[in-house]
């Protein structure tokens, strides 16, 4: 059984070695995101506490993620373990999963340097009527600025501004300095292993780095 936690910074591909991982190792993926989704859309009890949370702008606590995962991982496609996508973000939500005596065989951190993970995601661009993803750099358009099939305009999501990336990476080292130093310390006094790749390769490359020491 495999039970792994996936950590990287926003850009550096975790989404995509998440599927791969998951299709080599047979296991399910657990986001809290989709989750949280379902328990709303399914209008129990504590769907309607969660919407009520959602819907006045509230933070989800620790409790109630633990709730949801502990739920998932009673489900059959979890037998041979799971892949954990976006959670624990917090040190509270490590110490909630290891209350429930969760026992993870696997951390990966994929690592990323600010400035590459800056140029790959400001780089970014999107057709809206479509959903295209373009990057000036890697995958440009054959007409700068249009989208190659409508000759409609490219725009940059706010969320993809460098200001706006800067941020994004500052909350996320403040998050997971304290999670890398938590399962660091776990790896040192059990069977945990506790992977860090470079994710500045390609990602063939980073898959092969990770699934040789899965």
């Amino acid at each position: 059984m495999k039970n792994i936690i996936l950590l990287g910074p926003p850009g550096a591909g975790k989404g995509t070695q998440a599927d791969l991982i998951c299709d080599l190792c047979d296991i399910p993926k657990i986001s809290t995101g989709d989750m949280l989704r379902e328990a709303v859309a399914s209008g129990s009890d504590f769907g309607k506490k969660v919407s009520n949370i959602l819907d006045t702008g509230g933070l989800v606590s620790d409790e109630i993620i633990g709730e949801l995962i502990k739920d998932r991982l009673t489900q059959p496609d979890c037998s041979n373990g799971s892949l954990f996508d976006g959670v624990p973000r917090t040190l509270g939500q490590a110490s909630e999963l290891d209350n429930m005596g969760i026992i993870f065989t696997h951390v990966i951190e994929i690592q990323v340097e600010d400035e590459v993970i800056v140029k790959r995601l400001s780089g970014r661009r999107v057709h809206l009527g479509s959903g295209k993803n373009y990057h000036i750099d890697f995958n440009p358009p054959k007409v700068d600025g249009v989208d190659d099939s409508t000759g409609e305009p490219l725009i940059q999501r706010e969320d993809d501004k460098p200001d706006t990336v800067l941020k994004r990476l500052s909350v996320y080292h403040d998050q997971t300095k304290p999670l890398s130093d938590f399962y660091s310390d776990q790896a040192d006094k059990s069977d945990l292993t506790y992977i860090t790749i470079d994710g500045s390769k390609s990602v063939d490359d980073v898959f092969n780095l990770i699934s040789n020491q899965l």
